[in-house]
């Protein structure tokens, strides 16, 4: 009779336990977790706010090596690279660089020469048909000047003959007169006609011979040679590649490499939309070499962008900018990748301390109005 009370107690009593064990397990998975939690230790220092960003070298001063000045008046609009030195390559002023495919040049020499021989025998036939014109035209004037010579002497030998002779020599002698002025007239308005057409194959003539001499001087310019002594290094194309053998130029891109000026130089780097109002120009700069981590550099943005831009192979807007570095090295070249540090926001120590205490001190007066409540 007493197992038959008991029963229901440990029914009672099994059922709590199976709803403790899941309780206690998930009160020992939160320990653990707790356990694992980041923990770092405040330490009392200057706070800086930083803009992380990796750049390129460039000098901020270079000359430019460019293909022919006239190329466009040449007819050249895409001109390739043959052949070119190693990039890196210290030059002199007056080396070869570059040397561009003369095959699309060649062309066109041939076909200005053909026009300039054309022009030229239409300026000898437009000259020997002046001349022949105008000689007819003045041997016609001089047998004009015979003939009025000759009816004035049938009008003065008419003068005893009958009044109708007369007559019929004067008219005669009118008619003659009258001939050879409108002849002389004449001969002006074909020497104008002459001169006209001269000056028109002329000026053709002219333009050819100039054209030729600019193809002439663009060919001689597809030998490019250093404007002036430094280390020759490839213009980047709009999609970042650098022009190599194969690369193209045109009249609007003629740049083939630059000679920077290694003195004076700065980090290309740019910033996406959300930070880039963080930074401004004068901020401090710390900059590294990828290929040297260990040496760093000072610099200053010296200048920010205002319009965005989409760079290659990226979907969000960045805004460039420009880290004139401070220091001088002469293991510094262009092209190198930069790891840069912008100091957007620094609280120097002083401060932080002065905030600490305002801190600790609203805390114990938030504390103590909490058990002024309490009493």
């Amino acid at each position: 009779m007493r197992l038959l009370i008991r029963k229901p107690w440990f029914i009672v009593a099994a059922v709590v336990v199976l709803l403790a064990i899941p309780s206690a397990w998930l009160m020992a998975r939160d320990n653990t977790g707790d356990d694992n939690a980041l923990i770092a230790r405040v330490k009392k220092g200057e706070f800086k706010v930083m803009v992380n960003t990796s750049g390129e070298l460039r000098a901020k001063r270079f000359v430019q090596i460019t293909g022919p000045a006239n190329a466009q008046q040449a007819g050249q609009y895409q001109m390739k690279i043959a052949s070119i030195v190693p990039e890196g390559t210290v030059v002199k002023q007056g080396d070869v660089v570059a040397e561009l495919d003369r095959s699309t040049i060649a062309s066109r020499m041939n076909e200005v020469s053909l026009a300039l021989q054309k022009a030229e025998a239409v300026n000898e036939q437009a000259m020997l048909d002046s001349t022949l014109n105008l000689s007819k035209a003045r041997e016609d004037m001089r047998t004009m000047e015979l003939g009025l010579e000759e009816k004035k002497l049938a009008k003065e030998q008419a003068i005893y003959e009958a009044p109708t002779v007369r007559r019929q020599a004067e008219i005669e002698l009118e008619k003659a007169q009258r001939a050879l002025a409108q002849a002389k007239m004449d001969y002006v308005t074909k020497t104008s006609q002459a001169q006209a057409k001269m000056r028109e194959v002329g000026a053709d003539l002219g333009r050819q011979r100039n054209l030729l001499k600019i193809v002439q001087d663009v060919m001689q310019e597809f030998t490019i040679r250093a404007p002036a002594p430094g280390m020759v290094i490839y213009q980047k194309e709009w999609s970042g590649k650098k022009k190599g053998v194969g690369g193209q130029i045109n009249p609007w891109e003629p740049t083939v490499a630059t000679l920077p000026d290694l003195s004076e130089m700065e980090s290309q780097t740019y910033v996406n939309e959300i930070d880039v109002r963080k930074v401004a120009a004068g901020q401090q700069v710390k900059i590294s070499l990828d290929s040297d981590p260990d040496k760093s550099f000072t610099g200053k943005v010296t200048e920010v962008a205002n319009i965005g831009e989409q760079r290659p192979n990226t979907d969000s807007k960045v805004f460039e900018v420009k880290v004139l570095l401070t220091q001088s090295d002469t293991t510094l070249r262009p092209g190198m990748t930069t790891s840069n540090k912008i100091e957007t926001y620094k609280i120097h120590r002083q401060r932080c301390d002065r905030r600490l205490q305002e801190g600790r001190g609203s805390r114990v007066e938030a504390g103590d109005r909490d058990r002024h409540d309490e009493r």
